[in-house]
């Protein structure tokens, strides 16, 4: 008897492997056991018959490859695996719990087959390969939507959030400013208020990187607006403001009498100001940090130093992406929560600028980060 091609196999028995991946399904708790039979079934049909049919495509060697490794030619259209992932997100599945349906789906198949296939080796082995290359092309397309819906929902959450935050912000900031600058009421009152402001200013500043980070993932990125200034202007006011904030700390500027480009104030203001904070929460507190300003003919270049302990090299290639924080902390409970998104919106704000910023770390030297930006 000669045993049928798992393409044909697939096809005739579409009932009994669905029941078996369905068995599967319902162990995945909790949303397959509130889910009917037809979503449970949803688009695992349309994957069978899509792996079929694929079995019975001729393929050359680098659509072989392709395929295997989740990278195989595709048009426009959604395939059967991305409308799957959106329909499990939606469900309430986890991606290890997306995954493991795969798995099941392929267990299923195979172990079924297999009963049928005993005996005719190469045949088998090539309809198997095939298969399993179709299923993990399946597999990274569902992966990869739900990846991506994840992330789309996480950032517009987090916009939301921000811009949310802004109105009952500005109401506390407006009314402790207002307590500041009463005389008739208690010092302690006036003590309490000014500390309330500085947290609601810091919490502002937060906010705004917050806001800035959704910007860059959701739209064209942060909105530059540059006028000519005098960037020794705008390091002065932060850096003024951070020694005030700061008062434990020392902070050196050197720079000269005036340096003029084509820049956005308030961003260059923000980017500093995430640059100096970093090296507070980081920097050793027995020694400055050191701001320095210098520019050329094109250029504008901004170096913020700090001495303490060296950051690994293997952390380096990566302190500028979001939500990755290099240190613990320190003592500060709100330093240790604060989201690690502070570099990254520095580095986009440079690139806004058409430049970047760089970052050394050498023992002896401390952390130098250097912000170069077109004049």
């Amino acid at each position: 008897m000669i045993a049928p091609r798992l393409s044909d196999f697939i096809r005739d028995n579409i009932e009994p492997i669905l029941q078996a991946w369905e068995n599967f399904a319902r162990t995945v708790e909790p949303p397959a056991l509130t889910m009917d039979d037809e979503e449970l079934r949803d688009h695992a049909h349309l994957m069978l018959i899509a792996f079929a049919d694929d079995l019975d495509t001729p393929q050359s060697e680098r659509q072989r490859v392709m395929k295997s490794e989740g990278m195989a030619e595709r048009d426009e259209q959604d395939t059967a695996a991305e409308t799957h992932a959106e329909a499990r997100l939606l469900a309430g599945y986890t991606v290890v719990q997306l995954v493991s349906e795969y798995r099941a789906l392929r267990s299923s198949v195979l172990s079924l087959w297999s009963k049928e296939a005993s005996g005719h080796s190469n045949t088998a082995m090539h309809d198997m390969t095939r298969f399993n290359e179709a299923v993990d092309q399946a597999l990274a397309e569902s992966v990869a939507r739900y990846e991506r819906l994840v992330t789309q929902s996480r950032d517009m959450f987090l916009a939301i959030l921000g811009h949310d935050l802004r109105n009952p912000l500005g109401v506390l900031v407006t009314g402790s400013s207002f307590i500041m600058q009463a005389s008739e009421i208690p010092p302690k009152y006036v003590l309490a208020s000014t500390r309330m402001f500085n947290s609601a200013k810091r919490m502002s500043a937060l906010i705004n990187d917050l806001i800035d980070f959704t910007r860059t993932h959701l739209g064209p990125g942060i909105p530059i607006n540059a006028k000519r200034s005098d960037v020794v202007a705008i390091c002065t006011q932060v850096i003024d403001e951070l020694r005030t904030y700061h008062a434990e700390r020392q902070i050196v500027f050197h720079a000269p009498p005036s340096l003029t480009a084509s820049v956005d104030a308030g961003r260059i203001a923000q980017m500093l100001s995430n640059l100096i904070g970093n090296a507070i929460q980081h920097g050793s507190v027995d020694t400055p940090v050191i701001v320095a300003l210098s520019g050329s003919d094109s250029e504008v270049v901004i170096t913020v130093s700090n001495e303490g302990p060296v950051i690994p090299a293997n952390k380096l290639r990566s302190i500028f992406e979001p939500l990755v924080r290099v240190g613990d902390g320190g003592d500060d409970p709100i330093e240790r929560s604060s989201l690690g998104i502070g570099l990254f919106i520095a580095r986009e704000i440079a690139r806004g600028h058409h430049g970047d910023v760089n970052v050394d770390s050498v023992e002896g030297k401390g952390t130098r980060f250097t912000v170069v930006i077109s004049r």
